[in-house]
């Protein structure tokens, strides 16, 4: 079970994190391999369109040693949607997660992203060093895209099928039928299903396509090297093998931070910790065992 923690963000907006398990009370008495820290905090960004729920999986495994949270961020999930174009911005994401941190006294935190949440994960360490303890950033380049790949989500967008009739017509159209599935990907639709809400013409996303492609905008045109090499602390980089960070970017990541390590999941695209969940925990715990106990 997850509770809801309200976090006033940038601007006044309201979010919504989740806390999953209850946090360590008291004395933990003995555990079984290295002594842990069992209060340090864990705060989890999910990418663009997703949601905290999609964070589930690893947050239980989390909570059962620290404190693990999950952030709605702005224009997500059940977080508040400002509907001006200028409520999106790079610094509103990093400003958001820094409030987090600081209104949860989960600081200093582990903070571990998925896409554009890795990249607010990893801007938010360059700026608040103070806040970050350690870093982990699953399948987001450093590298910038460029107006094509921006034009290319415009026009990906128009081709989906809104309103969709029932979950199985999302689960089975972002699974297989989406003209990027290159081969059915149960989890895929599975991913998009929980984005959806039920509306009174069928199910829609909870939240704005054009919301999402204004955040987009605001990094996908620029590289992010500079920023990366201001993180200071411990930092695994973690990508799929058949996902969006390619494996040479992946490795240029590693070489330009201070304190980088490399890690690669088998059998995951872009979505590595909702692919394949055990993989991802194999390739994510040991590095968190190094940070929390270091």
């Amino acid at each position: 079970m997850a509770r809801r923690i309200d976090v006033t963000g940038a601007g006044g907006v309201r979010l919504a994190a989740w806390e999953f398990g209850d946090p360590p009370k008291g004395d933990p008495g003995p555990v079984d391999g290295p002594e842990r820290d069992r209060g340090a905090g864990v705060l989890l960004l999910h990418g663009l369109m997703g949601r905290a729920s999609h964070w589930a999986p690893t947050a239980r495994w989390l909570s059962e040693r620290h404190r693990a949270v999950a952030l709605d961020q702005r224009g997500h999930g059940r977080s508040e949607k400002p509907p001006l174009a200028a409520s999106y911005t790079r610094e509103a994401y990093v400003e958001d997660a820094e409030a987090a941190l600081e209104q949860l006294g989960l600081a200093p935190a582990v903070v571990i992203g998925h896409a554009m949440g890795a990249l607010t994960a990893w801007q938010l360490a360059a700026k608040r060093p103070d806040l970050v303890r350690g870093l982990v950033i699953c399948d987001m380049r450093a590298s910038a895209l460029g107006a094509a790949s921006q034009r290319e989500w415009a026009d990906w967008f128009r081709t989906w099928p809104l309103p969709f009739a029932t979950l199985a017509d999302v689960r089975k159209w972002f699974g297989e039928d989406d003209p990027w599935v290159e081969r059915p990907n149960p989890s895929r639709g599975a991913f998009y299903a929980e984005v959806m809400q039920e509306a009174a013409d069928g199910w829609r996303p909870v939240f704005e396509p054009e919301q999402m492609l204004r955040s987009r905008e605001t990094w996908v045109y620029d590289a992010h090297w500079e920023e990366l090499a201001q993180v200071r602390c411990p930092t695994l980089v973690v990508r799929g093998l058949d996902g969006e960070l390619g494996r040479a970017e992946a490795q240029e990541m590693v070489r330009v931070l201070p304190r980088g390590e490399y890690a690669e999941v088998a059998d995951a695209g872009h979505l590595v910790h909702y692919d394949q969940p055990e993989g991802w925990r194999e390739a994510v715990e040991p590095f968190l065992d190094g940070v929390l106990t270091g």
